[in-house]
């Protein structure tokens, strides 16, 4: 199912999504225009592992090709690709919470059998000294950050469903795997998230992470770009909803 991934439809994910958007230029290090992120994600999410690589070597031909009309070289010209590179891996892995490792796993070694020796990861990123109480610490704060005025809300919901359940979410999501490293933007791991969600058709949760991409600075033509994305890539996956698809919520 590689060939759902041709570079018209890739042409016209990216359209989809609006230049210049708030959520890429208030984070440094933000991609330009994140739609290879989220359609790596939608496509590992909806179990169509052979479109990722197809999707990273589109991304990654028109970078070398913005990089070659700007004269761009050297080592800025190898960060802005590393930056391409992880940021895909990093977003993969994170939709794998959701979607299901064994979809993670599957879409990472296709990436890697594509992906150039320079811009391979040789060491993990996630610091495997910290001890869980700090993942404690900085899962709540990012959760916050996400959740902001509903974080309370649905914590307690999660805690009082099953406490170890809120903690699973706290600790391990947020803290870990969320919020383990700084490749991707808080926006970024949010369109992650959400991505995945459309994919396994989780309304409840869909509508609560399109709105905390809201939180983290998304337009309301940003969020409602990546759910699109998602959407499309999903139905050519052959993915049908039980449940209505949430809107982006226009009040935040």
């Amino acid at each position: 199912m590689a060939n759902l991934a041709t570079p018209a439809f890739l042409n016209s994910l990216k359209a989809l999504y609006p230049a210049g958007g708030p959520s890429t230029t208030a984070y440094p290090g933000a991609l330009p225009n994140p739609w290879p992120l989220v359609t790596a994600v939608a496509f590992s999410a909806s179990n169509v592992p052979e479109a990722v690589p197809v999707v990273f070597k589109f991304a990654l031909e028109e970078l070398l090709a913005e990089q070659r009309a700007k004269g761009t070289e050297g080592e800025e010209a190898f960060r802005e690709q590393l930056v391409l590179a992880r940021k895909l891996r990093e977003s993969v892995l994170q939709s794998g919470l959701l979607s299901g490792m064994p979809r993670a796993i599957n879409s990472l070694i296709a990436l890697h059998e594509v992906m150039p020796e320079n811009v391979r990861e040789t060491k993990i990123l996630r610091d495997t000294n910290k001890h869980m109480s700090e993942f404690d610490k900085s899962g709540e704060e990012l959760f916050r950050a996400m959740y902001r005025d509903t974080a309370d809300a649905v914590q307690g919901l999660l805690d009082s469903a099953y406490p170890d359940l809120g903690w699973f979410c706290n600790t391990i999501g947020y803290g870990v795997t969320y919020g383990g490293t700084a490749v991707l933007t808080q926006v970024e791991s949010t369109y992650a998230i959400a991505t995945a969600l459309v994919a396994i058709d989780a309304p409840r949760q869909v509508g609560w992470h399109l709105a905390n991409a809201r939180h983290g600075g998304a337009s309301l033509e940003e969020a409602r770009a990546v759910r699109e994305i998602a959407l499309q890539v999903a139905r050519a996956a052959g993915l049908r909803w039980r449940n209505e698809v949430p809107e982006v919520p226009a009040d935040v």
